[in-house]
Formats: structure tokens, sequence, C-alpha cells
């Protein structure tokens, strides 16, 4: 789902990350299909955790490109920052949502939000999901726009008068401000909304709610940009972090055994995102089990994650109305076919639409560099 920018150098480590972030959320989706039967429902049951991967991912990268120039003394171009995520996001955003509303059985689900919901990013927060589900899985991407809306002026706010206790008062409010508004929510909710489905509409859609992942990789991001020796001491360990990565993830795991439920919903957020947290660390490193060595194929998944994301859905249902009698009950076969169309799919997307985005955008950023 995410649109994130690759780092300075390619690091294997954080293009593994990408594309397990990517296929672990389509797996997720699968259950729109059938799945891979009950024997494989431990796979895709917590797939939906590939997303907040993509928001830490998204908060250490961006949270970087901003960080970086304010540790040094400078001040980041946000004319450049925009033009960036703008080149990077809406041509293939709008080459799918163009598809969308032009035919509608290229929907995965009959009923949709107005377009303007879509062009503004804002059907995260208004949302009627028992009606309009087609094309909702762009809430993601609504919660990554207003991270890049609303974090620059933080950031320079915060740079003004750096300090670690400003910094660590802005992330504990939004931490233990998240915990207490989606309890909440939660508790108002399950006592007073029981016929809609408001645990997507009021709770796990909306930006708010959703600030965890992107709020971590923002502090690794600082960790990284304003403490460079410690985060140099710390990266000699790559191995114990990805380790506590993992640990961390199975106590996640565990509160979220009931998705749905209180537990997960107030403290288990910023759990998952610390598990998450750390495996980006590790992921960052050069070194290490994790970021010390390519796999082939990840990083070109990782390339086109986001054209991937944004198609897997619509081309499942596509294929579930021409193919689906035929590939009914066929397990791993018919999930390689959902797979595979999904990802030819993406490939027209992203050198069709994606690719020339960015190439537009490197001769647009260069017009407007010093001496140029």
């Amino acid at each position: 789902m995410n649109a994130t920018n690759a780092s300075p150098r390619r690091l294997p480590g954080l293009d593994l990350l990408r594309a397990i972030a990517v296929l672990w959320t389509m797996q997720f989706h699968s259950f729109l299909v059938g799945g891979l039967g009950a024997d494989w429902h431990w796979l895709e049951r917590y797939g939906w955790m590939g997303v907040d991967l993509f928001f830490v991912l998204s908060g250490y990268l961006i949270g970087g490109q901003l960080l970086r120039p304010l540790a040094n003394g400078g001040t980041p171009s946000l004319r450049d920052f925009y033009l960036k995520r703008a080149f990077r996001i809406l041509p293939a955003f709008w080459a799918v949502l163009a598809v969308y509303l032009l035919w509608p059985g290229f929907r995965e689900a009959p009923g949709m939000e107005p377009w303007w919901k879509f062009a503004l990013f804002v059907v995260n927060l208004d949302i009627d999901y028992a009606t309009n589900a087609a094309f909702s899985h762009a809430w993601s991407l609504c919660v990554e726009e207003h991270f890049y809306l609303l974090f620059p002026a933080l950031a320079l706010l915060l740079s003004r008068k750096p300090s670690a206790m400003k910094f660590w008062t802005v992330c504990m409010a939004v931490l233990l401000g998240g915990i207490a508004l989606r309890s909440g929510i939660w508790l108002h909710d399950d006592a007073t909304q029981p016929s809609r489905p408001w645990f997507v509409e009021d709770l796990y859609y909306p930006t708010w709610n959703r600030l965890d992942g992107l709020l971590l990789g923002v502090m690794l991001a600082a960790w990284q940009a304003y403490r460079p020796g410690s985060w140099a001491r710390a990266a000699r360990h790559a191995n114990l972090f990805a380790l506590a990565g993992v640990a961390v993830m199975a106590l996640a795991f565990w509160l979220f055994r009931d998705r749905v439920g209180l537990l997960g919903n107030s403290v288990g957020w910023p759990v998952l995102s610390l598990g998450l947290a750390l495996l980006v660390f590790a992921g960052a490193q050069p070194h290490g089990l994790l970021g010390g060595r390519a796999i082939p194929g990840a990083a070109w998944i990782a390339a086109i994650s986001y054209s991937l994301y944004l198609v897997h859905k619509p081309i499942y249902g596509l294929v579930q109305v021409h193919w689906g009698g035929v590939l009914d009950g066929r397990g791993v076969g018919a999930w390689l076919v959902y797979g595979l169309a999904s990802i030819a799919a993406a490939v027209l997307l992203h050198y069709g639409v994606e690719w020339p985005g960015l190439r537009l955008r490197t001769r647009v950023l260069s017009r407007g560099a010093p001496g140029a």
C-alpha cells in the first residue's frame, strides 16, 4: 500500500519488509475469494498487520527526509517534499480511481463512496462500509496523505527550539491519547451501535486512531537523525533487535487474538507498532540476518508494491467473476492464479503510469534545483 520513497541507498532489509507487507496484506484480503482454506487460515488471519508495517516504514523513511536536514541545522524544501509525494502517489491513484468510476465491473463490491471523498483523501473519515465497500482499501492511503500534510508543520515547529523533553512529550501524548480514544470509541460503540460495522467505520479506518505505526517510524527517524552515535552503536546488535521484534510481534498476535476486541484495540496497536519498528530498525542495517543480504525478487516486489496494493482487490474480484467456479476449492492453485493476475495488473500500472510519473518528477525537481 505504501507509497514511500526508497532510502538514499538500497537497503535489502527494507525491501524485504516492504515486499512482506504487501504480500501479507494480499493474503489477508484473499478471504474475499475464499482464501486458501482452513489449513492456511493462520497465515491470512493476521495479514491486516501488513498495512501497519507500511505505516512504520513510511514514518521512518518520510520522517527521515525531513528530520535529517533539520538535525544538521538546515531547512528541508517543502516544495520538493510535496512534489515528490504528489508525483509518487497521485498518477497511479488517479488511474485506478478512474477505472473504478468508469467501469463498475472493476469493483470488488457493488457500492462505492462518491469520487470526491477519494479525491480529497477523506474516505477513511466518512464511509458507509456496509453499502460502499468498493476501493475501501484506499483508507490507508488517506492516513498516509494526512501524515504527509501535517507532519512537516509539526517537525518544523518542534525544530525551532528542539529538546528531548518536547519530543517525548509529543510522542507520549500521541501514544496515550490513541489508547484512550480507541478505548472510548470501543466501549461506546460496542454498547450502542451493534447494528452497523462501527469497528471499521469508527475505529479501524480513521486517521486519529492509526497513528501508532507512523509515530514509531518517526521515532526511529529522529533517533537516527539526532543521535547518530547511539544509532550506530545499536546497529551492531541488529540481530538482537530483530529477535526482540519477533518476540514483541508474538505478544501482539496474542493481544489481537480477537481482532475486534478491546484489548487489541486499546494497547495492542502500540505493541504491534513497537514490534514492527524493531524489525524495521534491524532491516535498516546493512548487516545482520534481516538486512545483510538481498533476497531474490524482494526488491522488485517492493518496487511495484504501491501499484500492487492499489489493484489486488479489484483483480481478485474480476478473477472470481470470470473463473471463480473453476478455481473454487483448489487451494494453493487458486491462490497462485489470483496472486499472479494481481501482479500482472500491478506491472501494467507500475510501468505504464507510476514509473513515467517518477521520471517526470525527476525532470521537474531538476529544473528547480540550484544551478539547473
